[in-house]
């Protein structure tokens, strides 16, 4: 499959420029344009290239570290799964990414307090 890397660079070009204010916070899930990437490494879709990704951790007012979602439905250690208005989701554990605000295009919802804890419970048990 070819991916389409040049697409992908001009619009990385384009969120470089941009200076948005965008205020995030830890438990909130958010559309993220994380890329074309390579091999195995979570791409976004469509085409702003993006992906739902929780905030696991916010280090400043611009980065923080990021787990992404998928609807395939995904099971063992290196996921969690949940549900969101009748649909399935899977936190994908094993692909955390330290990111900038600036990938951030909507906000989606806040995952409740007990299933965020439990996310971050069973993320540190794989490091």
């Amino acid at each position: 499959m070819i991916k389409p890397f040049d697409q992908w660079n001009e619009l990385k070009k384009n969120l470089q420029q941009q200076h948005q204010r965008v205020f995030f916070h830890e438990r909130e899930i958010w559309w993220c344009s994380l890329g074309i990437n390579l091999g195995s490494e979570q791409d976004g879709r469509n085409d702003t290239f993006e992906r739902p990704v929780l905030v696991v951790k916010k280090f400043n007012q611009d980065i923080f570290l990021g787990l992404p979602l998928t609807t395939a439905s995904k099971e063992g250690k290196y996921y969690y799964g949940t549900t969101h208005e009748d649909r399935q989701y899977s936190v994908v554990l094993s692909q955390m990414r330290l990111l900038d605000k600036k990938r951030l295009q909507r906000k989606i919802r806040v995952l409740p307090e007990e299933e965020f804890e439990e996310i971050v419970k069973r993320f540190k048990g794989l490091i």
